[in-house]
């Protein structure tokens, strides 16, 4: 990988950030930092890397923001923080209008799709190309889906800025869904960047119980990251070789739900993640309790997903006949449900009707790995030939 290279997977995010909190224009900013990215490209090589490239590439992005901005009458209003390459990009700073950042890009008059949408692009710094793949859209739809929500943030003045306190409980809420959404699809196409990338932005937020709370399950959850896969096939959690979970994320996250704190959504996530991060082996697992605390979850929300992995937990707990009973409930477009239900049924010994729910999941998979774990489940079926 190229200095380069590096320097943009690194910092992209962060810089982006801070340009846009200080020129107020979402396209400016993206503009004068592919022109610094541009410069670095065929400056480096030559002259060798820049001691600091992040002050280096802040400092030239600013610099071609100025010169877009050269007839501008005016553009030190727009540009109060001019300095020099040699100056230091500051952590605090750019911590500070990541939050910002987030926090505009979060703001309640967007649709929930243009907040994550907007998230990734200039909080996480992803391309438009990335997005668009994990959005499974065509990159100019993408693109219009972005413009359109900046567009719509400069017409409606939305402010660049952490709100005030009142504000904030639900402003909150948005963005720790925002966040936590980012942080599922990293999880779920086994993107470790991506997941990281959420938990460092939960990092910068203000603290409140279910900020830490959901600090807390995307840690315990990451710390998986390494024992998911094998040879490119997905490994269940009770097949999992434990000791490649990592332990320095399941203490943080262990401490952090230490310390009293009212039960919330993510509080209870984050206790039933970590009672698998505490049990040595898969079948020293407390079903019962985790089955339990998925009941209070679903009171809480109202949610069939939530069901859905209660029903996984009631399997363990009491048998395949109760899981399925609760199994009646419609996720249309997700092939988690028929995959469970085609679990329940192998598991009472109705391989046929199993086969038919693993071809419907089959259908509904959205990643080719998902898809072949699918398949593998289903030629094991007893009766099917290859199992």
């Amino acid at each position: 990988m190229s200095a380069v290279e590096a320097a943009f997977r690194e910092h992209r995010g962060p810089l982006l950030a801070t340009l846009v909190a200080e020129l107020r224009s979402f396209d400016l900013a993206e503009d004068a930092l592919q022109d610094a990215f541009a410069a670095a490209t065929s400056q480096w090589p030559g002259e060798g890397v820049p001691q600091r490239p992040a002050a280096w590439l802040l400092s030239v992005a600013r610099r071609r923001a100025v010169d877009r901005r050269r007839r501008d009458e005016t553009l030190l209003r727009y540009l109060p923080r001019l300095i020099t390459p040699e100056a230091a990009l500051s952590t605090r700073e750019a911590e500070d209008d990541s939050v910002q950042l987030l926090f505009a890009c979060c703001h309640p008059a967007l649709a929930l799709e243009a907040r994550v949408a907007l998230t990734l692009r200039f909080v996480a710094g992803l391309t438009v190309p990335e997005i668009a793949r994990l959005f499974l859209v065509n990159e100019p739809a993408m693109a219009a889906r972005i413009t359109r929500a900046k567009q719509k943030i400069r017409a409606a003045g939305i402010p660049l800025g952490v709100p005030s306190p009142d504000d904030l409980p639900v402003r909150a809420e948005g963005v720790l869904a925002v966040l936590y959404l980012l942080f599922t699809e990293g999880y779920r196409s086994h993107r470790h960047e991506l997941a990281a990338e959420a938990i460092r932005i939960c990092r910068l937020m203000p603290p409140a119980p279910e900020t830490t709370a959901l600090l807390a399950l995307m840690l315990l959850q990451h710390s998986r990251r390494h024992a998911r896969l094998s040879d490119g096939h997905i490994v269940l959690l009770p097949d999992q070789d434990r000791g490649r979970w990592d332990d320095r994320d399941i203490v943080e996250a262990l401490t952090l739900l230490d310390a009293p704190a009212p039960v919330g959504p993510y509080r209870l996530q984050a206790r039933i993640a970590a009672h698998h991060a505490v049990a040595r082996q898969a079948a020293d697992t407390d079903w019962p309790a985790i089955a339990a605390l998925y009941a209070r979850l679903e009171d809480l929300t109202g949610s069939p997903v939530v069901r859905l992995n209660r029903a996984v937990a009631v399997a363990e707990a009491e048998g395949p006949a109760a899981a399925l009973d609760l199994l009646d409930v419609d996720l249309p477009g997700n092939h988690h449900l028929p995959a469970a239900r085609a679990e329940m049924l192998l598991r009472l010994g109705r391989t046929a009707a199993a086969t038919e729910q693993f071809d419907i999941a089959l259908a509904l998979a959205l990643t080719d790995t998902e898809r072949d774990h699918l398949r593998r489940r289903r030629e094991s079926a007893p009766g099917t030939g290859t199992g």
